[in-house]
């Protein structure tokens, strides 16, 4: 199964979408958050007749488990540029999970305005030469990574038994089979990393989602999306993780922020 047919979604009426949560894309027996994200994505895509989710936030509300689900879609306001809306996805017993704010628009058209850009791509060694994670390894690695093709810098892969002591993690991204990355999937890539707390030597098995952020800059060009995450702040109870995403024509096509949870105990 492709990523475009585990994200496929029903309508059920005009702003209620049936958008069932699929095995496999998990951590723990609870679905990724960028994936959950993607989910709502669709059916706000639907009611907004915009294709692209330029800005969008998510707050998590509790764990999405495999099995039916339903996005309500709320328009706050079409204008000539965008479409705003509010959604929640809640599971089959009428739970809310996520509740989502986003604004869409159409990045195909040409950007013809002023470009600068102060930063680079990550610096990364050829795909094949960094480490691929896969839960096949029998190791860390949860049942999403069979669902994607993630491969990790070398120097920020061994923190199961050696990290780095610094709070990032670089590497590689596509989808299985060379699938096309659509404005969609990269709501997905920039949750599908394991979390910089890992390589921070922090005493943390997992850091719970509780608000993700993406703005979406760019179409992908086709090719691997070469990724970096770092955090500067661990504090409260929390952390921050920073992600910057580039496509393999070297273009910025997504940035994120990601809000998370530092277990007590």
């Amino acid at each position: 199964m492709t990523f475009a047919d585990d994200t496929a979604i029903e309508p059920r009426t005009d702003h209620s979408w049936s958008t069932p949560i699929r095995d496999g894309w998990d951590i723990g027996g609870n679905a990724n958050g960028g994936y959950l994200l993607a989910l709502a994505a669709r059916a706000m895509q639907q009611v907004g007749q915009r294709p692209d989710p330029t800005s969008i936030t998510a707050h998590y509300l509790r764990p999405g488990a495999a099995g039916e689900a339903n996005t309500t879609v709320s328009l706050v306001k079409t204008g000539r540029r965008f479409a705003t809306m509010n959604a929640t996805l809640a599971d089959v017993d009428g739970r809310p999970v996520i509740q989502v704010l986003g604004a869409f628009s159409d990045l195909g058209a040409p950007d013809d305005g002023p470009q600068r850009v102060d930063a680079a791509p990550p610096d990364l060694p050829d795909p094949d030469d960094c480490r691929r994670v896969a839960n096949t390894d029998g190791g860390f690695a949860p049942p999403i990574m069979d669902r994607i093709d993630l491969r990790l810098h070398p120097d920020d892969a061994r923190f199961p038994d050696a990290p780095s002591g610094e709070a990032r993690v670089r590497g590689w991204f596509r989808l299985l089979d060379d699938e096309p990355i659509d404005t969609i999937a990269l709501l997905l890539a920039v949750d599908a990393f394991p979390p910089t707390a890992f390589n921070a030597k922090l005493p943390v098995a997992w850091v719970p989602t509780v608000e993700l952020t993406c703005h979406v800059r760019a179409r992908p060009a086709p090719g691997w999306l070469r990724c970096e995450f770092t955090t500067r702040f661990v504090t409260g109870g929390f952390l921050e993780e920073d992600g910057v995403v580039w496509d393999s024509t070297g273009r910025l096509v997504a940035q994120s922020r990601q809000l998370a949870l530092l277990p007590r105990g």
